[in-house]
């Protein structure tokens, strides 16, 4: 084993970094979602905005942003498509006309039924036991909490 600057060669291997397993399992997961989605008639990311929609349906922009961690860069085209395919509704708030809340559409609230099987889909895919998925997810929601908490502290 070489050590170049306190590092080993193993240490650098692709297949020992932890970046690249969760970019690897991220790719891999949209792409089993890929399929299930399409008869949706909706991608991931509007999957996303749906499945918080779904949750509690009424939400601010910004709200729905700060859920996804997503920009309103990113956000607002999610939510024109999304009202353009008839899912969502935008409404001001009559109390303050510069705020929106985005609301589910009849079509929305009916996705819902057809997509409740695709959490069990995916399990199923994932070759994992609920236990194991469990643990999985807590221990992502648990490293994604330390990352943002370090960013935050460097700051």
């Amino acid at each position: 084993m070489r050590y170049v600057f306190g590092v080993t060669d193993d240490q650098l291997a692709l297949n020992q970094q932890l970046c690249f397993a969760l970019y690897a399992a991220s790719r891999a997961t949209t792409a089993v979602y890929r399929p299930m989605l399409d008869e949706l008639g909706v991608t991931y990311p509007q999957y996303l905005v749906l499945l918080v929609l779904w949750e509690r349906d009424g939400r601010g922009v910004r709200e729905i942003g700060d859920e996804l961690d997503l920009d309103s860069g990113t956000l607002s085209p999610l939510l024109k498509r999304l009202e353009t395919l008839g899912l969502i509704e935008r409404r001001r708030l009559t109390i303050d006309e510069r705020r929106v809340e985005i609301h589910l559409s009849d079509a929305g609230r009916k996705l819902r039924e057809r997509a409740v099987e695709i959490p069990a889909c995916l399990a199923a895919r994932s070759g994992m036991s609920i236990a194991e998925a469990v643990a999985l997810r807590e221990s992502l929601v648990k490293l994604t909490a330390s990352f943002r908490d370090q960013e935050s502290t460097n700051r």
